[in-house]
């Protein structure tokens, strides 16, 4: 499996977000939504320039006209308010034993130092 690529299951949960999809007003590309999507977060998880984008995504130019009409459009925008509410919090769990706070930090009053009323 591709790490810069969706799973199935997560590309499940967009897929009735996007615009192009059967039932719906506007044509969808050759290639489909599943691709392009794709093609979006490898460049920018890679973060290199459009023109760098690998042919197997099809032309680069297309593929930045269509990010740049779906930002306009709002259906990123859509996108992401659509995931924030039902949130996967695996990528936000932090392991104690790798948080390490000064011991200043807790509170404790510090030598020689007098607090004035």
């Amino acid at each position: 499996m591709d790490r810069h690529a969706l799973r199935d299951d997560q590309f499940a949960r967009i897929e009735h977000l996007l615009p192009g999809r059967t039932g719906t007003v506007g044509r969808n590309s050759d290639l489909g939504n599943r691709l392009f999507v794709d093609a979006v977060i490898w460049k920018f998880r890679v973060g290199v320039p459009w023109r760098d984008l690998p042919e197997r995504f099809g032309g680069w130019c297309n593929t930045h006209k269509r990010f740049s009409r779906w930002a306009v459009t709002g259906v990123w925008a859509g996108l992401f308010n659509a995931l924030a509410d039902a949130p996967d919090n695996e990528y936000a769990m932090i392991d104690a034993t790798i948080v390490r706070a000064h011991q200043h930090s807790a509170g404790a009053r510090k030598k020689g130092i007098s607090i004035k009323p």
